[in-house]
Protein backbone atom coordinates (compact mmCIF):
# COMPACT_ATOMS: atom_id res chain seq x y z
CA UNK A 1 0.00 0.00 0.00
CA UNK A 2 1.37 3.54 -0.57
CA UNK A 3 -0.60 6.50 0.75
CA UNK A 4 0.92 10.30 0.14
CA UNK A 5 1.12 12.98 2.84
CA UNK A 6 1.89 16.70 2.69
CA UNK A 7 4.38 18.30 4.87
CA UNK A 8 5.28 22.20 5.36
CA UNK A 9 7.89 23.48 7.41
CA UNK A 10 8.44 26.72 9.51
CA UNK A 11 11.91 27.98 10.82
CA UNK A 12 12.51 27.71 14.65
CA UNK A 13 12.47 23.75 15.47
CA UNK A 14 10.47 23.40 12.42
CA UNK A 15 13.02 21.71 10.27
CA UNK A 16 14.17 19.32 13.31
CA UNK A 17 10.66 18.36 13.69
CA UNK A 18 9.95 17.69 9.84
CA UNK A 19 12.79 15.24 10.36
CA UNK A 20 10.93 13.13 13.00
CA UNK A 21 7.85 13.50 11.09
CA UNK A 22 9.59 11.89 8.13
CA UNK A 23 11.68 9.66 10.26
CA UNK A 24 8.42 8.12 12.42
CA UNK A 25 5.95 7.87 9.29
CA UNK A 26 8.92 5.52 7.85
CA UNK A 27 9.69 3.38 10.68
CA UNK A 28 5.73 3.07 11.31
CA UNK A 29 5.00 2.08 7.63
CA UNK A 30 7.44 -0.45 7.82
CA UNK A 31 6.42 -2.02 10.41
CA UNK A 32 2.71 -2.09 9.49
CA UNK A 33 4.10 -2.87 5.54
CA UNK A 34 2.99 0.82 3.42
CA UNK A 35 5.17 3.04 1.90
CA UNK A 36 4.45 6.54 2.39
CA UNK A 37 5.48 9.42 0.22
CA UNK A 38 6.11 12.83 1.78
CA UNK A 39 5.41 16.06 -0.94
CA UNK A 40 7.25 18.97 0.88
CA UNK A 41 6.43 22.36 0.30
CA UNK A 42 9.49 24.18 -1.36
CA UNK A 43 9.02 27.24 0.94
CA UNK A 44 10.60 27.55 4.33
CA UNK A 45 7.97 29.57 6.44
CA UNK A 46 8.74 32.58 8.79
CA UNK A 47 8.10 32.03 12.25
CA UNK A 48 7.35 35.41 14.21
CA UNK A 49 10.77 35.63 15.65
CA UNK A 50 12.55 34.91 12.26
CA UNK A 51 11.01 38.38 11.32
CA UNK A 52 12.92 39.98 14.00
CA UNK A 53 14.15 43.12 12.67
CA UNK A 54 12.21 43.88 9.69
CA UNK A 55 10.30 46.86 9.25
CA UNK A 56 6.28 46.80 9.04
CA UNK A 57 6.69 46.98 5.29
CA UNK A 58 8.98 44.31 4.82
CA UNK A 59 7.11 42.34 7.29
CA UNK A 60 4.27 43.00 5.43
CA UNK A 61 5.70 41.51 2.27
CA UNK A 62 7.15 38.18 4.02
CA UNK A 63 3.95 37.45 5.44
CA UNK A 64 1.83 37.95 2.61
CA UNK A 65 4.19 35.84 0.69
CA UNK A 66 4.39 32.85 2.95
CA UNK A 67 0.19 33.27 3.36
CA UNK A 68 0.32 33.10 -0.85
CA UNK A 69 2.47 30.15 -1.23
CA UNK A 70 1.39 28.08 1.51
CA UNK A 71 -2.51 28.70 0.27
CA UNK A 72 -1.19 27.51 -3.40
CA UNK A 73 0.11 24.54 -1.88
CA UNK A 74 -2.95 23.24 -0.07
CA UNK A 75 -5.04 23.97 -3.09
CA UNK A 76 -2.58 22.15 -4.93
CA UNK A 77 -2.42 19.17 -2.63
CA UNK A 78 -6.38 19.19 -2.62
CA UNK A 79 -6.40 18.96 -6.05
CA UNK A 80 -4.20 16.12 -6.12
CA UNK A 81 -6.57 13.79 -4.03
CA UNK A 82 -3.87 14.39 -0.40
CA UNK A 83 -6.26 14.05 2.32
CA UNK A 84 -3.62 15.16 5.06
CA UNK A 85 -0.88 17.74 5.20
CA UNK A 86 1.29 17.80 8.38
CA UNK A 87 2.10 21.47 9.11
CA UNK A 88 4.92 22.56 11.65
CA UNK A 89 4.28 26.52 13.44
CA UNK A 90 4.79 29.17 11.25
CA UNK A 91 4.21 33.01 11.52
CA UNK A 92 0.37 33.69 12.80
CA UNK A 93 -0.42 36.69 10.38
CA UNK A 94 0.26 34.48 7.51
CA UNK A 95 -1.18 31.18 8.78
CA UNK A 96 -4.55 33.66 9.86
CA UNK A 97 -4.82 34.87 6.18
CA UNK A 98 -4.54 31.13 4.80
CA UNK A 99 -7.56 29.99 7.60
CA UNK A 100 -9.39 32.81 6.59
CA UNK A 101 -8.92 32.03 2.58
CA UNK A 102 -9.52 28.16 3.15
CA UNK A 103 -12.51 28.76 5.91
CA UNK A 104 -10.72 26.79 8.50
CA UNK A 105 -12.13 25.05 12.18
CA UNK A 106 -9.49 23.81 14.37
CA UNK A 107 -10.30 20.39 16.28
CA UNK A 108 -9.57 18.95 19.33
CA UNK A 109 -10.93 16.25 21.88
CA UNK A 110 -10.22 16.46 25.47
CA UNK A 111 -11.27 13.28 27.37
CA UNK A 112 -12.29 13.98 30.96
CA UNK A 113 -12.76 11.73 33.86
CA UNK A 114 -16.54 10.79 33.04
CA UNK A 115 -16.54 13.44 30.31
CA UNK A 116 -15.48 14.52 26.93
CA UNK A 117 -15.08 17.87 25.30
CA UNK A 118 -15.21 18.75 21.46
CA UNK A 119 -13.82 21.52 20.96
CA UNK A 120 -14.12 23.07 18.04
CA UNK A 121 -12.67 26.36 16.79
CA UNK A 122 -13.97 28.80 14.54
CA UNK A 123 -10.39 30.27 12.44
CA UNK A 124 -12.37 32.04 9.64
CA UNK A 125 -13.14 34.86 11.22
CA UNK A 126 -12.71 37.69 13.67
CA UNK A 127 -9.95 39.37 15.17
CA UNK A 128 -7.55 36.74 13.94
CA UNK A 129 -8.07 37.61 10.49
CA UNK A 130 -8.94 40.90 8.50
CA UNK A 131 -6.76 43.11 7.01
CA UNK A 132 -4.45 45.96 8.63
CA UNK A 133 -3.86 50.00 7.95
CA UNK A 134 -0.84 51.69 8.70
CA UNK A 135 -1.62 55.08 9.69
CA UNK A 136 1.29 57.97 11.38
CA UNK A 137 1.09 55.75 14.86
CA UNK A 138 -1.72 53.87 14.63
CA UNK A 139 -2.74 50.24 12.88
CA UNK A 140 -6.49 49.76 12.02
CA UNK A 141 -7.65 46.48 12.08
CA UNK A 142 -10.80 45.72 9.74
CA UNK A 143 -12.41 42.33 10.79
CA UNK A 144 -15.51 40.65 9.93
CA UNK A 145 -18.32 38.03 10.88
CA UNK A 146 -20.80 37.09 8.11
CA UNK A 147 -23.51 34.96 8.23
CA UNK A 148 -22.63 31.81 5.88
CA UNK A 149 -19.35 31.65 8.03
CA UNK A 150 -21.44 31.32 11.19
CA UNK A 151 -24.05 28.82 9.60
CA UNK A 152 -20.80 26.77 7.75
CA UNK A 153 -19.19 26.41 10.56
CA UNK A 154 -21.99 25.64 12.84
CA UNK A 155 -23.11 22.93 10.71
CA UNK A 156 -19.32 21.28 10.64
CA UNK A 157 -18.96 21.23 14.43
CA UNK A 158 -22.76 19.17 14.43
CA UNK A 159 -21.64 16.80 12.31
CA UNK A 160 -18.46 16.51 13.36
CA UNK A 161 -20.26 16.29 16.94
CA UNK A 162 -22.38 13.71 15.62
CA UNK A 163 -19.21 11.61 14.33
CA UNK A 164 -17.71 11.80 17.82
CA UNK A 165 -20.73 10.50 19.24
CA UNK A 166 -22.90 8.19 16.92
CA UNK A 167 -26.42 8.30 17.05
CA UNK A 168 -26.85 11.04 20.00
CA UNK A 169 -24.31 13.97 19.24
CA UNK A 170 -23.54 16.37 22.05
CA UNK A 171 -25.63 16.76 24.97
CA UNK A 172 -24.71 20.29 25.00
CA UNK A 173 -23.62 22.96 22.82
CA UNK A 174 -22.28 26.40 23.47
CA UNK A 175 -21.05 29.04 21.37
CA UNK A 176 -18.05 30.99 23.41
CA UNK A 177 -18.15 34.60 21.46
CA UNK A 178 -17.99 38.47 22.21
CA UNK A 179 -21.69 38.46 20.28
CA UNK A 180 -22.74 41.60 22.41
CA UNK A 181 -20.13 43.73 20.24
CA UNK A 182 -22.09 42.62 17.10
CA UNK A 183 -25.75 44.27 17.16
CA UNK A 184 -27.07 40.90 18.25
CA UNK A 185 -26.56 40.42 14.40
CA UNK A 186 -24.66 36.77 15.43
CA UNK A 187 -27.58 35.67 17.72
CA UNK A 188 -29.67 35.97 14.87
CA UNK A 189 -27.58 33.94 12.87
CA UNK A 190 -26.99 31.50 15.60
CA UNK A 191 -30.69 30.69 16.35
CA UNK A 192 -31.85 29.98 12.34
CA UNK A 193 -28.26 27.26 12.20
CA UNK A 194 -29.57 25.57 15.20
CA UNK A 195 -33.52 25.18 14.26
CA UNK A 196 -32.22 24.66 10.57
CA UNK A 197 -30.06 21.40 12.10
CA UNK A 198 -32.28 20.97 14.61
CA UNK A 199 -30.26 21.44 17.68
CA UNK A 200 -29.74 23.43 21.08
CA UNK A 201 -26.90 26.18 20.50
CA UNK A 202 -26.11 28.02 24.02
CA UNK A 203 -24.72 31.54 23.01
CA UNK A 204 -22.65 32.90 25.95
CA UNK A 205 -19.96 35.57 26.72
CA UNK A 206 -16.45 34.08 27.18
CA UNK A 207 -16.17 35.42 30.72
CA UNK A 208 -19.44 33.02 31.00
CA UNK A 209 -18.91 29.96 29.60
CA UNK A 210 -14.99 29.78 31.79
CA UNK A 211 -17.28 31.00 34.89
CA UNK A 212 -19.42 27.85 34.00
CA UNK A 213 -16.89 25.60 33.28
CA UNK A 214 -15.21 26.74 36.33
CA UNK A 215 -18.39 25.97 38.55
CA UNK A 216 -20.01 22.60 37.11
CA UNK A 217 -17.33 21.51 34.72
CA UNK A 218 -17.69 19.46 31.92
CA UNK A 219 -20.97 17.73 30.54
CA UNK A 220 -20.41 14.23 29.53
CA UNK A 221 -20.91 15.06 25.63
CA UNK A 222 -19.93 18.89 25.45
CA UNK A 223 -19.68 20.86 22.51
CA UNK A 224 -17.86 24.19 22.57
CA UNK A 225 -17.69 26.05 19.53
CA UNK A 226 -15.43 28.72 20.25
CA UNK A 227 -14.37 32.34 18.24
CA UNK A 228 -10.97 32.36 17.73
CA UNK A 229 -10.06 35.03 20.56
CA UNK A 230 -11.28 33.16 23.13
CA UNK A 231 -10.36 29.45 22.30
CA UNK A 232 -6.86 30.11 21.04
CA UNK A 233 -6.31 31.93 25.00
CA UNK A 234 -8.53 29.04 26.63
CA UNK A 235 -7.02 25.82 24.97
CA UNK A 236 -4.37 25.04 27.36
CA UNK A 237 -6.44 25.90 30.11
CA UNK A 238 -8.63 23.33 29.45
CA UNK A 239 -6.00 20.87 28.52
CA UNK A 240 -5.10 21.42 31.85
CA UNK A 241 -7.88 21.39 33.96
CA UNK A 242 -9.64 18.71 32.27
CA UNK A 243 -6.99 16.94 29.94
CA UNK A 244 -4.71 16.86 32.55
CA UNK A 245 -2.08 17.60 29.26
CA UNK A 246 0.28 20.09 28.39
CA UNK A 247 -0.23 21.83 24.90
CA UNK A 248 3.43 20.84 24.27
CA UNK A 249 2.77 17.06 23.89
CA UNK A 250 -0.19 17.52 21.83
CA UNK A 251 -1.18 17.88 18.25
CA UNK A 252 -4.98 19.22 16.51
CA UNK A 253 -6.55 19.08 13.02
CA UNK A 254 -7.34 22.07 11.16
CA UNK A 255 -10.46 21.11 8.60
CA UNK A 256 -11.03 23.66 5.58
CA UNK A 257 -14.71 24.41 4.31
CA UNK A 258 -13.87 26.16 1.06
CA UNK A 259 -14.69 23.88 -1.56
CA UNK A 260 -12.06 23.92 -3.06
CA UNK A 261 -10.15 22.07 -0.24
CA UNK A 262 -12.97 20.72 1.37
CA UNK A 263 -11.53 16.97 2.51
CA UNK A 264 -7.79 18.57 3.43
CA UNK A 265 -6.93 18.22 6.68
CA UNK A 266 -4.20 19.97 8.55
CA UNK A 267 -2.58 18.26 11.84
CA UNK A 268 -0.14 20.44 13.81
CA UNK A 269 1.48 20.45 16.79
CA UNK A 270 -0.24 22.90 19.49
CA UNK A 271 3.20 24.29 20.58
CA UNK A 272 4.98 27.51 18.82
CA UNK A 273 8.69 26.80 16.68
CA UNK A 274 10.52 27.71 19.78
CA UNK A 275 13.44 29.28 17.81
CA UNK A 276 15.29 29.69 21.27
CA UNK A 277 16.16 26.36 21.34
CA UNK A 278 16.31 25.82 17.70
CA UNK A 279 19.24 23.76 16.76
CA UNK A 280 19.99 22.08 20.10
CA UNK A 281 17.88 18.57 19.08
CA UNK A 282 16.32 19.35 22.52
CA UNK A 283 12.76 20.19 21.16
CA UNK A 284 9.60 17.71 22.61
CA UNK A 285 8.82 15.73 20.13
CA UNK A 286 5.50 13.97 21.52
CA UNK A 287 3.07 16.39 20.01
CA UNK A 288 5.18 15.55 16.29
CA UNK A 289 5.47 11.62 16.81
CA UNK A 290 1.57 11.33 17.77
CA UNK A 291 0.18 13.26 14.81
CA UNK A 292 2.49 11.26 12.67
CA UNK A 293 0.90 8.27 14.14
CA UNK A 294 -2.67 9.66 13.07
CA UNK A 295 -1.32 10.01 9.78
CA UNK A 296 -0.56 6.84 9.25
CA UNK A 297 -3.64 5.11 10.84
CA UNK A 298 -6.10 7.23 9.07
CA UNK A 299 -4.72 7.32 5.73
CA UNK A 300 -1.92 4.71 5.56
CA UNK A 301 -3.66 1.62 7.07
CA UNK A 302 -1.95 1.47 9.85
CA UNK A 303 -4.49 -0.04 11.81
CA UNK A 304 -3.78 0.74 16.07
CA UNK A 305 -0.83 2.81 15.19
CA UNK A 306 -2.61 5.65 17.52
CA UNK A 307 -2.67 3.10 20.27
CA UNK A 308 0.72 1.52 19.70
CA UNK A 309 2.12 5.07 19.76
CA UNK A 310 0.44 6.29 23.30
CA UNK A 311 2.00 2.73 24.19
CA UNK A 312 5.30 4.13 23.43
CA UNK A 313 5.39 7.50 24.97
CA UNK A 314 4.01 5.94 28.34
CA UNK A 315 6.74 3.47 28.33
CA UNK A 316 9.75 5.92 27.39
CA UNK A 317 8.25 8.33 29.96
CA UNK A 318 8.07 5.63 32.50
CA UNK A 319 11.70 4.87 31.95
CA UNK A 320 12.35 8.39 32.03
CA UNK A 321 13.44 9.23 28.51
CA UNK A 322 12.44 12.82 28.06
CA UNK A 323 13.42 16.18 27.11
CA UNK A 324 14.08 19.21 28.86
CA UNK A 325 10.79 20.99 29.21
CA UNK A 326 9.51 17.77 30.77
CA UNK A 327 12.11 17.98 33.35
CA UNK A 328 14.30 14.95 31.45
CA UNK A 329 17.64 15.12 30.14
CA UNK A 330 17.50 13.47 26.84
CA UNK A 331 17.46 14.91 23.28
CA UNK A 332 14.95 15.00 20.95
CA UNK A 333 16.44 12.28 18.69
CA UNK A 334 16.97 9.97 22.32
CA UNK A 335 13.30 10.39 22.88
CA UNK A 336 12.34 9.29 19.16
CA UNK A 337 15.17 6.50 19.29
CA UNK A 338 12.82 5.03 22.42
CA UNK A 339 10.11 5.32 20.96
CA UNK A 340 10.34 3.89 17.40
CA UNK A 341 12.07 0.67 19.48
CA UNK A 342 9.46 0.20 21.53
CA UNK A 343 7.23 -0.09 18.69
CA UNK A 344 9.03 -2.50 16.43
CA UNK A 345 9.97 -4.11 19.60
CA UNK A 346 6.23 -4.54 20.24
CA UNK A 347 4.94 -5.52 17.16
Amino acid sequence: MESVVGLAVGRGTGPELARVFERTLDAVGEVWGTRFSVVRSSRLYHSYFSLTGLSPEQIRECTQGDAEHYEEFCRTQASAGVEAVFRTAINAQSLYLVRQRLRAVKVDVIESTGATLLLVRDEAQGFYTGVNTHLPGAVSRTTEFSRDITDEVIAYAVERARRQWPGTGADQIVMAYKFHLLDGALGEWVAESAARLGVDITLAQPDTVNRNLIEHGLAPRMMIIGGNEWADVMHPFLLDRFGRERQENRFTENAHLDPGVRGLLEFQTVHGSADDIAGRDIVNPVATVRATAAIAQRYGGCAGAIDAMEDAIAATAGHGVSTPDLGGAHSTTSVVDALLKHIESAR
